[in-house]
């Protein structure tokens, strides 16, 4: 579970904004997300051939539906030509009606249109399962994605912009391949054989339909181009509202508590009105294409119909060939003004495929080394050895930090907010690596481990504990999924869990909320203790696990972690300095340093920065309770 290193990092984000420059990773997380620079699609071509990797895998199934296009294009290009037959039947020189030959086209027009309507439909049937199980599979690739990335990418990224990309973002993609897909095809077809058809009708006639492709050409050129960067746009401002939604959800009793209702419903407002400009623009544009089409169109249909007519009259032609003429040239026409609007629809396609690319093409944490080994059996002998950090480059937060935690010891932080605690627990789970010196772990360079191996190392307990929606029992065995039920009453009990956790109504199946909500603070605490207790780690790193209860709850939390404790080598980031007073090593961290080091009766003794934290706590303590 990635550590809460905000403050920290905080820090670094303030003190680079004292300075010019520009900055690298990192920031507060009151920062995530933000100022993102609206730009249109980096490359339409790239990100459009990337997705076509995608529905590529599908072959077997897109050779079917292209089949089945094939076949009903070719019943609909012979339409146009038994309709314009079967007017030239009834426009006999003497009024004759042909009805056996007329009978004959009707008959072969009905099964032509019931084959129609059938073909139509198994197209949708089978390209709906190809769109989603492309969608399902871009989906899992990026839930995938999001697994493999560092901390440091969560920190810069709001958790709402995460899920924007996620939901609708890969949504815009799967409605653009299911919409898109088969009308493309099924255009292309209709397009060149309907052109054909009308070369072969009249080559005078199909040069006058002609004149109007050059301004669709013009016109949806022109509408993309605008369209591209506000569809873009439109989704950047979707994820900023979805970025607020999330946090004002999450924290709803903060901005109750201070009655920040209506401000949160204003900054809520100015997105939402931002969002709505957005669309609108999007909207009016994309919207322009279908009626300038229609007018193009109709410009086209009559210049066809003067020039069939002129030569109608000098007897060069039918009125059939005519009629059927026209027909061919609205279906010529039709997937032109189909294909305009697909492209609207592509845009806000491919600028959600972009987004999710850009994700997957997020650098991942780095790879282990070739020679990677398992850490197997660790005693949890630590050591930090002249080690450098920053989150970013130009603002160090760890400067030659050296020290060593013995197997089985205990080792309190202390220091002021920012000062680089929680960093150094960061450093030694791997969850940001040291720019500047090493750590080891059993006299090794923790880079020497798999990742995979030196986490399962550590059992963390954190101030703001996270269970997941399921039972307690699937909390409790989250770190151990093969668990048993013995094993987790036991560890539950360790941790003095089992005790209300048999008082609950179905016990151990007690169905969690969204993070534990149905539970108080400290049982939500008892708990993940209880889920270190069961994963059984070396190294145990605590932060701030008491600062949020109550006294007597503290009491039993202080005990389980005793139990938990015992042989292994253990971490604590405290503020409240008793809590640590029976630690082995206490390390006072100031600016990124090591200010003092030693025991709580030493470091009184000295009376240096410790004596003056300790002693100014139990002043005010004392303030408070006279």
């Amino acid at each position: 579970m990635p550590q809460n290193s905000g403050s920290d990092r905080a820090a670094g984000t303030a003190a680079a904004a004292a300075r010019p420059g520009p900055g690298g990773p990192g920031g507060g997380f009151g920062q995530r997300g933000a100022g993102r620079p609206v730009v249109k699609p980096k490359n339409f071509k790239a990100t459009l051939a990337r997705l076509w990797q995608y529905v590529g895998t599908e072959r077997r199934w897109l050779t079917t539906i292209f089949m089945f296009l094939i076949v009903d294009a070719l019943l609909m290009l012979f339409v146009p030509y038994l309709i314009g037959k079967s007017i030239d039947t009834m426009t006999g020189l003497e009024g004759h009606v042909d009805f056996d030959l007329l009978e004959v086209i009707i008959i072969v027009l009905a099964s032509a249109y019931l084959i129609d309507a059938v073909l139509t439909l198994l197209q949708g049937w089978f390209m709906a399962g190809v769109s989603q199980r492309i969608v399902m599979k871009l989906r899992s690739a990026l839930f995938a994605k999001l697994q493999k990335l560092p901390v440091a990418y969560f920190d810069r990224q709001s958790h709402g912009e995460v899920m924007s990309r996620l939901s609708n973002d890969i949504d815009n993609v799967s409605n653009t391949i299911s919409q898109s897909t088969t009308q493309l095809m099924s255009g292309a077809i209709t397009i060149v054989g309907s052109l054909v058809m009308m070369i072969v009708l009249s080559p005078i006639l199909t040069l006058a339909s002609l004149i109007t492709v050059p301004l669709v050409y013009l016109l949806t050129r022109t509408i993309a181009r605008r369209t591209s960067v506000l569809f873009k746009e439109q989704q950047v401002q979707l994820g900023k509202l979805n970025g607020h939604i999330e946090e004002t959800i999450s924290g709803i009793e903060v901005v109750k508590a201070f009655n920040h209702e209506e401000r949160a419903i204003a900054d809520f407002d100015a997105v939402n009105d931002q969002l709505f400009k957005v669309g609108l623009k999007a909207q009016i544009w994309s919207g322009f294409l279908m009626p300038i089409m229609n007018v193009i169109n109709n410009l086209g249909f009559a210049a066809v119909a003067m020039v069939g007519g002129a030569l109608a009259v000098k007897g060069m032609i039918t009125v059939g060939v005519i009629a059927g003429f026209i027909s061919y040239s609205r279906q010529f026409v039709r997937p032109l003004n189909d294909m305009a609007n697909i492209f609207n629809v592509l845009q806000s396609g491919v600028a959600g495929a972009e987004r999710v690319f850009e994700v997957l093409d997020e650098q991942e944490e780095p790879e282990d080394a070739p020679r990677a080994i398992e850490l197997r059996n660790p005693s949890g002998h630590v050591v930090f050895e002249d080690v450098q950090f920053g989150y970013r480059p130009d603002v160090p937060i760890l400067s030659h930090v050296s020290f060593e935690a013995e197997p089985g010891s205990s080792t309190a932080l202390v220091g002021p907010t920012g000062a680089g605690k929680t960093t150094i627990v960061n450093l030694i789970t791997r969850f940001y690596d040291v720019t500047g010196g090493r750590i080891l772990i059993d006299g090794r360079d923790i880079r020497d481990y798999t990742r995979d191996s030196l986490r399962r190392a550590f059992g963390f307990v954190l101030q703001d504990t996270y269970l997941f929606s399921g039972t307690i029992k699937d909390n409790i065995k989250y770190g151990k999924p093969d668990a048993t039920d013995a094993e987790i009453r036991a560890a539950a009990a360790m941790a003095n869990a089992d005790v209300f956790i048999q008082r609950l109504p179905k016990k151990y199946d007690t169905v969690l909320s969204e993070n534990g909500g149905n539970l108080s603070q400290g049982q939500r605490q008892l708990l993940a203790i209880a889920r270190v207790i069961l994963a059984k780690p070396s190294i145990l790193i605590l932060d701030e696990a008491t600062s949020s209860i109550d006294t007597r709850t503290e009491l039993h939390i202080q005990d389980a972690l005793l139990n938990i404790m015992q042989g292994r080598t253990s971490f604590i980031i405290a503020h409240r300095l008793n809590t640590i007073r029976d630690a082995d090593t206490i390390m006072v961290i100031d600016h990124g340093s090591i200010a003092e080091k030693g025991g709580h009766d030493q470091l009184l003794q000295e009376e240096g920065v410790y004596a003056r934290m300790f002693n100014n706590q139990f002043r005010n303590l004392e303030e408070k309770l006279s």
